[in-house]
């Protein structure tokens, strides 16, 4: 009899789990889905660009850190990138005054143009910034499945820009000077950066280390608001990856009335160039 009770149990217990269960694989698969819809948005390519080439010739007259900085980070001849993927790990903190969190990502970036999709992966939640066509999102789900935020609209465009050119230092050849990148001096060992980009002007302060590598980049950043907060990216472990050397450590902080609060540390372990597809 306690059998015949158990199965009964089991009978209407089974479709209790397996159907919350079931809805939570479905949620997400169509968050990847969608994820991946958006990469392949950000890599459509309807025309091809000009296949330039970085000569050190094209340095002169801008400011002295700044042709080292080249100098150092790109061989003459280095074709200029166009796309870049990676995928990182590292610590996140979803509130200022919470917890780190490890974190594994992804990150796809057009290098001709200003443009990214970001997903990023925890325990709790998983989150996707992007800067696609001139507009900036924001999306997460809990536990990969639940929206729980969505955000877009003026705060993003201009935050998200401002994400992309603070993580070009992964593709260099981006902050060549051109129609919509300039630089400007500061002194011998800073430099302002200056990208311009649809309707959009942001500026960044960048800051050469001693092995003149850009070690810190400072910039105003909304939070939530209009109001803008002091935003500040750090750069570490350069190395040489396919012929052009990048960091592969990376920081980002908020600094509110003199804090820093710093909410992101990524290590690169993988880096691809010319690979506008996302990973299987």
């Amino acid at each position: 009899m306690a059998i015949r009770r158990n199965e009964k149990l089991a009978y209407w217990l089974l479709p209790a789990v397996a159907l919350p269960v079931g809805a939570w694989l479905l949620g997400r698969w169509l968050v990847a889905r969608a994820v991946r819809g958006e990469v392949e948005k950000l890599f459509a390519d309807p025309a091809a660009a000009p296949a330039n080439v970085y000569q050190p010739e094209q340095l002169a007259g801008l400011p002295p850190p700044v042709q080292r900085y080249f100098r150092r980070v790109l061989r003459p001849g280095q074709p200029y990138l166009r796309s870049v993927r990676l995928r990182h790990d590292g610590q996140f903190r979803a509130g200022l005054n919470q917890g780190w969190m490890p974190i594994t990502g992804e990150e796809y970036f057009r290098a001709d143009a200003p443009g990214f999709v970001w997903v990023g992966t925890t325990a709790s939640f998983t989150a996707c910034d992007q800067y696609v066509a001139g507009r900036g999102a924001r999306r997460a789900w809990l536990l990969g499945a639940l929206p729980v935020v969505r955000g877009q609209g003026a705060v993003y465009d201009q935050g998200e820009l401002l994400r992309w050119l603070a993580e070009s230092v992964w593709f260099p050849t981006s902050l060549l000077p051109g129609a919509h990148v300039g630089w400007s001096p500061i002194d011998d060992r800073s430099a302002t950066l200056t990208l311009s980009d649809h309707r959009l002007t942001v500026v960044c302060v960048m800051h050469f280390n001693a092995e003149d590598e850009i070690g810190r980049g400072e910039m105003y950043r909304a939070r939530y608001t209009t109001y803008s907060d002091r935003w500040v990216a750090r750069y570490a472990a350069y190395r040489e990856w396919h012929g052009v050397r990048i960091p592969t450590q990376a920081e980002v902080t908020w600094e509110i009335d003199g804090v820093e609060h710093p909410y992101a540390r990524f290590t690169v372990r993988v880096l691809d160039y010319a690979q506008p597809r996302a990973f299987d």
